[in-house]
C-alpha cells in the first residue's frame, strides 16, 4: 500500500444520512490508490456489543472506531480502516465497521438489512458479533440473513432451469464467524467438554417437525450452513466490570479479565492466518480499485431501487479493468517499438518482425490484466489498435526512409548538378561521361547504409526527374551517330521499366508479408485466447467442485440429521451444479474450436 494510504484513524466509507445510503469520496479515493490484494473484514451485530473494540485490536490499536458506552448506536453507515496486513507481506487489511443492528432511534429495519447485505457482499471474512449464547433469541436476531435472498442476486438474470441464486451465493459469499460477547456458560454438551467451534455446530442443527414454529427455528439455522460454508466461533469473557465498561478503550490489557485478553488475542491470531483475500467469481482477486468499484455497483444498486446483483458488479468492473487493460497493452507496444525500432528499418519485414514481437509482449500484458472479456469485444478493440499503431510506424518508417534518401540524394548528386549547369557535359562525348558519372554515383549511393524501403523508389524518382536533363545532353552529343542515340534512348526506357517492375515486385512481396503478418497476429491473439480460456476453465472447474463438495458434505448432514425433503432439495441443486460445469467446459472447448 502506498504511503499516503495509511490510515491514522477510520473513514467513513458508506454514510447513512436519513436512511439513504451514499458513498464517501474521500473513502473511495484512500481505496483507488490501494495496489495490493486485499484481505476485508467485516463486522455486523446489534448495537452497544461492543464490535467496534475487537476492530480496533484487529487495527493494532487501542482507540480508533468509536465504542459506544450508551444506549445509542455511535456508527453509522459502514466505517473502513486501511491497514498493513501484519501476516502478508504486500496485502493491506481493510477493516468495516457497521453501525449497530436494531437501534431503536433508526425505527427502520430495511435499513439494518441493506447494511448487513453490504457487509456480506463486500468482506471475505464475516463476523456476527452478538451478547450472550446462541438461543433462540440470537437467532431471531439474526433474522437478517434469512432476508439475503431476497436482498442480494447471484446473476443480473437467472434462467429458470439453472440453479437457483441462492445456490450460487457459496461461491461469493465470506467465512463466517460468530463472536459470542460476556459468554458466561461452562462449553459442555451431554457431560462433556467440546470446543466454540462444537458449541455453534450444535447450535445450528434443525429441529424435527414440519409445523411453522419448527420451519421459523430451522430457516436461520438452515441459511447460515447454506450460505457459509466455513464457520468459526469464539467465546469472550467479560471483560471487566459493568462499571468500567465505558472506559473500556482506555484500559489496557492487565486492567482487563486475562481470560478475555487471551481470546481477544486467539480471535486476532485467526483473523490474521486464516482471512482470506477478498475473492471474485473465476479466482480474480480483488485489491483497492476493484473493492471501490464493488462500493460504487451496490450502494448504487441499493440507491436506485434495485437489488444488489454479483453478477452486474464483477460485469461493471471488468468493463473499468479491461477498458485499462487494453490502454496498458498499447503503452507497452509503444514503448518497445519506440526502444527496439530505429527508423529506417531496412526491409518492411524487419518491421513487422518487431512489431509481431512487441504484439506479442503487448496481448500478454491484456491477458494479465483482463477477466471476463465478454464475446472478446475488448480483445478485438486491441487488435484493432495494435493494427492501426502498425501501419502508423509503417508510415513513419516510410517517411524516414524518404527523408533519409532524399537527403542522400541531396548530397551525392548535388555536384553533378552543379556541372550541367556549368555546361560541363554539353560537349562531344559528354554524354558518355555523364552516364558513368551517374552510374558511378548510383553505386555510391546504394553503398550507404540504413536508406529504408524507399531507396529503390526515391532514387527512380530522382532520375525520371532528370530525364529531361539527360535526354538534352544525349541529343546536343555530336560525337553520337543518330542510330546510337535511339539505342539509348531504348536503353533508358528498358531500365526505367526493369526498376518499375522490380519495384511492382517488391510492391506485391510486401502485400503478402503484410497478409502473412495479419494471420499471424490473429493465431497469436487465438493462441493466447486460448491458453487464458483453458486457466478460466480449469479455475471454474476447482469453484464449482468445490461448492459441490460442500453441498455434499451439507447434504450428508441433513441426511444424518433426518431431513429426506431438505437433502432431496440439496441433491437437485448439486445435479443442476455438475450439469452447469459440463455445459461450461463444452461451451469453452466450443470456443476453442
Amino acid at each position: 500500500m502506498a504511503s499516503e494510504t495509511h490510515m491514522l484513524v477510520p473513514i467513513c466509507l458508506i454514510e447513512n444520512v436519513k436512511g439513504q445510503l451514499m458513498t464517501n469520496q474521500e473513502a473511495l479515493r484512500i481505496l483507488s490508490a490501494i495496489t495490493q490484494p486485499v484481505v476485508v473484514v467485516a463486522i455486523v451485530g446489534l448495537y452497544r456489543t461492543g464490535k467496534s473494540y475487537l476492530m480496533n485490536k484487529l487495527a493494532g490499536k487501542q482507540k480508533g472506531f468509536s465504542l459506544g458506552s450508551t444506549v445509542q448506536s455511535h456508527t453509522k453507515g459502514i466505517w473502513m480502516w486501511c491497514v498493513p496486513h501484519p501476516k502478508m507481506a504486500d496485502h493491506t487489511l481493510v477493516l468495516l465497521d457497521t453501525e449497530g443492528l436494531g437501534d431503536v432511534e433508526k425505527g427502520d429495519n430495511q435499513n439494518d438489512s441493506w447494511i448487513f447485505a453490504l457487509a456480506v457482499l463486500l468482506s471475505s471474512t464475516f463476523v456476527y458479533n452478538s451478547m450472550g449464547t446462541i438461543n433462540q433469541q440470537a437467532m431471531d436476531q439474526l433474522h437478517y440473513v434469512t432476508e439475503l435472498t431476497n436482498r442480494i442476486r447471484a446473476k443480473s438474470s437467472p434462467d429458470e432451469n439453472q440453479v437457483e441464486d441462492s445456490a450460487e451465493f457459496v461461491s461469493f459469499f465470506p467465512d463466517f464467524v460468530w463472536t459470542l460477547r460476556d459468554f458466561s456458560l461452562d462449553l459442555e454438551l451431554d457431560g462433556q467438554p467440546i470446543s466454540a467451534d462444537e458449541y455453534l455446530d450444535n447450535a445450528l442443527k434443525l429441529k424435527q417437525g414440519t409445523g411453522k414454529k419448527d420451519k421459523n427455528y430451522n430457516l436461520p439455522r438452515l441459511c447460515i450452513r447454506k450460505f457459509f460454508p466455513k464457520k468459526k466461533c469464539f467465546i469472550f469473557d467479560r471483560p471487566t466490570h459493568r462499571k468500567k465498561l465505558a472506559q473500556l478503550e482506555n484500559l489496557h490489557d492487565d486492567q482487563l479479565d486475562g481470560e478475555f485478553v487471551q481470546q481477544v488475542a486467539e480471535f486476532c491470531s485467526y483473523i490474521f492466518n486464516y482471512s482470506k483475500v477478498k475473492t471474485l467469481s473465476g479466482g480474480i482477486k480483488v485489491n483497492g480499485p476493484r473493492l471501490e468499484s464493488l462500493v460504487l455497483t451496490y450502494v448504487s444498486a441499493i440507491s436506485s431501487g434495485d437489488l444488489p446483483c454479483m453478477e452486474n458488479a464483477v460485469l461493471a468492473l471488468a468493463q473499468i479493468e479491461n477498458s485499462a487493460a487494453v490502454q496498458k497493452a498499447l503503452a507497452h507496444y509503444d514503448q518497445q517499438m519506440e526502444q527496439k525500432v530505429q527508423l529506417p528499418t531496412e526491409t518492411f519485414k524487419e518491421l513487422l518482425d518487431l512489431h509481431r514481437a512487441c504484439e506479442r509482449e503487448a496481448i500478454e500484458v491484456f491477458m494479465k490484466h483482463s477477466f471476463k472479456d465478454v464475446d472478446q469485444l475488448f480483445q478485438k478493440d486491441l487488435a484493432a489498435q495494435l493494427e492501426t499503431k502498425r501501419d502508423d510506424f509503417h508510415k513513419r518508417n516510410l517517411k524516414a526512409s524518404s527523408d533519409r534518401c532524399s537527403a542522400l540524394l541531396q548530397d551525392i548528386f548535388s555536384p553533378l548538378e552543379e556541372d550541367v549547369k556549368q555546361g560541363v557535359y554539353s560537349k562531344p562525348g559528354g554524354y558518355r561521361l555523364f552516364i558513368h558519372k551517374i552510374q558511378e554515383l548510383k553505386k555510391k549511393y546504394y553503398e550507404e547504409p540504413r536508406k529504408g524501403m524507399q531507396a529503390e523508389e526515391i532514387l527512380q524518382t530522382y532520375l525520371k526527374s532528370k530525364e529531361n536533363v539527360t535526354d538534352a545532353i544525349l541529343q546536343t552529343d555530336q560525337t553520337l551517330t543518330e542510330k546510337e542515340k535511339e539505342i539509348e534512348v531504348e536503353r533508358v526506357k528498358a531500365e526505367s521499366a526493369e526498376a518499375a517492375a522490380k519495384m511492382l515486385e517488391e510492391m506485391q512481396k510486401k502485400n503478402e508479408q503484410l497478409m502473412e503478418q495479419k494471420e499471424r497476429s490473429y493465431q497469436e491473439h487465438l493462441k493466447q485466447l486460448t491458453e487464458k480460456m483453458e486457466q478460466d476453465r480449469a479455475e471454474m472447474q476447482r469453484e464449482q467442485e468445490r461448492i459441490i463438495a460442500i453441498k455434499l458434505q451439507e447434504q450428508a448432514r441433513l441426511l444424518k440429521e433426518g431431513y429426506q425433503d431438505e437433502s432431496k432439495r440439496l441433491h437437485n441443486e448439486i445435479q443442476k451444479l455438475h450439469r452447469m460445469m459440463k455445459t461450461k467446459v463444452y461451451m469453452c472447448h466450443k470456443l476453442k474450436t
